[in-house]
């Protein structure tokens, strides 16, 4: 029966149905192939290149191909550099370059009396600040230089210090590991007012206790301190004789962050030597104001750890690498009775040293 029915059916209805066949499959086909040819023919659209930050008109430096690095990074290998010669030769030529001269350094804070009080002056600013050979950084600073400037005052002293703010925004300080009156710890709004641009502000505390110790901003303090706003504040013993006895001392202030990795505000090649001559005792003053921990490695030499964060340690002990971590402060004794020129660096290599040398957190403790 089945077979009878499809004889008995009429030519014409079997073309029409074909051709609609036909013709849906013809549009099915050219569809598919204009989409297959849409995506295998069309090219993806090309990104903008990022573009170069207008460089800044008036006295700025110019941005040295160094200085447009990532600071953390230090100082890229030129393009084409893929010889072992050819990276030697940058090796040695900065450690050559050692220790390399630059604009700006730090200072010891003049003072006067008044009335029994050491009075002292600071005025935070906004620099060009060369942190190695060409590569200028802006920075925020006390009286235009980083670290700022050593405060150095006797333990029982009155110290007051006046601060005018020249920032773009409102700053404090806060006098870090001193035992001052509340209302003068410097912490925006919880102990102090802020010091709002244009504004002066006067700090009056008792120095107390005696070792080291820091002054840095508390207020915007992530953005504020690594860019600069730190300093050494240093109180002497009322009796030196309860301190071991040296010859020498360095402060040394590490830092990270805009500025790339610092002692004392520069980066290898431009960081100071340490320099002592066979058979003295040198004292060195850490102190870590940046965010990260730094392991401090001393070749050839002994450090003997005899304070932390100002406090005489019952039990000094010696080790070859002392680890600051951020706030702390330690005090080392060096006795210098290895001839030679010895590397002092930060043992977190990406903070010292890469295929472009040394740089960032690295001196050079140098017996004569």
């Amino acid at each position: 029966m089945a077979e009878e029915g499809q004889q008995g059916r009429r030519p014409e209805a079997l073309t029409r149905r074909r051709a609609i066949g036909w013709i849906a499959g013809g549009v099915a086909a050219v569809a598919g192939a204009l989409f297959a040819w849409r995506r295998l023919g069309r090219q993806p659209e090309a990104e903008p290149m990022p573009q170069e930050p207008e460089p800044k008109t008036g006295s700025q430096p110019p941005i040295s191909e160094q200085q447009k690095a990532p600071p953390r990074e230090g100082p890229q290998l030129p393009p084409g550099t893929d010889t072992a010669e050819e990276m030697d030769r940058i090796h040695r030529e900065r450690l050559e370059a050692f220790p390399a001269k630059t604009s700006g350094k730090t200072y010891r804070l003049p003072f006067r009396e008044e009335g029994g009080v050491k009075v002292f002056e600071l005025e935070t600013k906004v620099v060009q600040w060369e942190v190695e050979p060409g590569v200028f950084r802006e920075a925020w600073t006390y009286n235009g230089v980083v670290p700022g400037p050593e405060i150095r005052v006797r333990e029982d002293d009155r110290v007051r210090v006046v601060v005018r703010n020249g920032l773009p925004e409102s700053t404090t300080i806060h006098w870090h590991g001193m035992r001052v009156e509340n209302s003068q710890d410097g912490v925006s709004f919880l102990t102090t007012p802020v010091i709002k641009p244009g504004e002066t502000f006067t700090y009056e505390f008792t120095a107390n206790p005696a070792g080291t110790h820091m002054y840095h901003s508390h207020h915007n303090s992530t953005k504020q301190v690594a860019m600069g706003l730190l300093g050494p504040l240093i109180v002497e013993p009322k009796d030196p004789g309860r301190w071991p006895r040296y010859d020498r001392e360095y402060v040394l202030v590490l830092n990270d962050g805009p500025l790339g990795f610092t002692i004392n505000g520069k980066s290898f090649p431009a960081t100071e030597p340490i320099v002592a001559r066979r058979g003295e005792r040198v004292l060195l003053r850490w102190m870590n104001e940046g965010a990260m921990v730094h392991p401090m490695h001393l070749h050839g030499l002994v450090m003997e750890v005899v304070a932390r964060d100002g406090w005489l340690l019952p039990a000094p002990y010696r080790v070859d690498t002392v680890t600051v971590a951020p706030g702390e402060r330690w005090d080392t004794l060096v006795v210098a009775d290895n001839p030679g020129k010895w590397a002092l660096h930060c043992h977190v290599l990406p903070h010292a040293e890469g295929e472009h040398g040394m740089f960032g957190l690295v001196t050079v403790f140098i017996v004569e």
